[in-house]
């Protein structure tokens, strides 16, 4: 999914009021008036900030904040933020001076961030969790999901542990499912949530028409998978809510991230998977994002993909003669052996697509994942052209 940028901005005219303004950029010109009270213009130059105030717009300012002189109120992007535009959506706070990017338009991939709270502590979390009220995210996308494009093509929801959101999480499927009718939601969840089948039940039952819960299992045995994520009873709690889960029809994807950790157990966790878990929807086999904890436990869990290029394919191999869908992630194709390299999966987010400079003489590039943008300092030692 989309990783969104946040920053500084210059405010004036915005009420004082603590809290956070979700506002939705439009450029100029591309509405005669207001769609939602939310809609803020685009401005560059004095014209377009007067514009914007006789159709009773906000203007943004990508420039100068005194180009905005005649506006009725105006906010000063900053310079990292200036590709934002028409249909974007961000959530600002006017009193801190801060602002954060929900919505990219323009963007294939979204992920909507409902808590930074977990029940988890994974060894490598790309998104720690705090322990902290925030609330006030599940405030935010309420305003934001009906300025949403309904022409997107998928919204990812993550955290943190979505989950904790309780009826409040509910709520927000059910509204992506009213607002957005064609847009796919993919939520990340560590699935110890759906054990309580009522809470499972009232998540299959809101009917979405292309849901997917992603939940990890990270090997095939209790003690190396609850040592991953560091929460005692986790393996049990995560394989019973998938049980539950597809009991009751929702569809769902094991998510395998492989580390230090778990990576010699690869056959035996696909064995696993294939065995007791076969009628899951999709199995991803994904290499570790260097982020986060990654970054912070980097010499404990990195392992190079090269180095266990055989286990990942007799674990994809194995789940395809089983039947289940398998497709290997973030896994760049000289790295992986050449009876697996058609089930790896280029990337649609535009933030994992990066490569080096020895792939630009590389044939197969176009079809290769590449690399996570936070990924480039720590990289197998053996990408090689193909």
């Amino acid at each position: 999914m989309l990783a969104l940028a946040a920053g500084g901005a210059r405010t004036r005219g915005f009420d004082a009021a603590p809290g956070r303004r979700v506002l939705r950029l439009r450029a100029a010109g591309a509405v005669g008036a207001p769609l939602d009270p939310s809609d803020c213009v685009i401005a560059t130059d004095a014209d377009q900030a007067r514009g914007a105030r006789t159709v009773a717009f906000r203007s943004v300012d990508r420039h100068l904040m005194d180009r905005a002189a005649d506006a009725a109120a105006a906010l000063l992007l900053p310079s990292p933020l200036d590709h934002l535009g028409d249909g974007d959506i961000v959530a600002l706070d006017p009193v801190r001076g801060s602002i954060r990017v929900l919505y990219r338009r323009g963007s294939p991939s979204n992920s909507l961030l409902v808590t930074e709270r977990c029940d988890h502590y994974c060894l490598m979390c790309s998104q720690p969790p705090k322990d902290v009220d925030d609330g006030h995210l599940f405030d935010e996308l309420d305003t934001a999901i009906p300025l949403i494009d309904p022409e997107t093509v998928e919204i990812g929801i993550t955290g943190g542990e979505p989950t904790i959101g309780g009826d409040r999480f509910l709520a927000l499927i059910g509204s992506l499912r009213d607002r957005l009718p064609r847009t796919a939601v993919h939520v990340l969840s560590n699935g110890r949530r759906f054990l309580d089948p009522a809470f499972a039940a009232a998540y299959a039952t809101i009917g979405h028409h292309d849901l997917m819960t992603g939940i990890p299992i990270y090997a095939d045995v209790a003690p190396v998978h609850d040592h991953i994520v560091q929460a005692k009873g986790a393996f049990d709690g995560t394989v019973r809510g998938i049980l539950n889960l597809k009991a009751r029809g929702a569809r769902v994807e094991i998510r395998v991230v492989v580390v230090r950790q778990n990576w010699s157990r690869l056959r035996r966790t696909a064995e696993f998977i294939a065995r007791n878990l076969s009628f899951v929807d999709h199995v991803a086999l994904m290499a570790l994002e260097v982020t986060g904890f990654a970054r912070a436990n980097l010499d404990s869990v990195w392992v190079d993909p090269f180095d266990y290029r055989h286990e990942l394919a007799e674990a994809a191999l194995w789940l395809e003669a089983a039947g289940v869908r398998v497709s290997l992630y973030n896994h760049q194709l000289c790295t992986v052996e050449p009876a697996v390299r058609h089930l790896a999966r280029r990337s649609i987010s535009d933030w994992k697509n990066e490569y080096l400079a020895v792939c630009e003489d590389c044939s197969a590039k176009r079809g290769c994942a590449g690399f996570f943008a936070t990924g480039r300092t720590r990289h197998s030692a053996h990408i090689a052209p193909l």
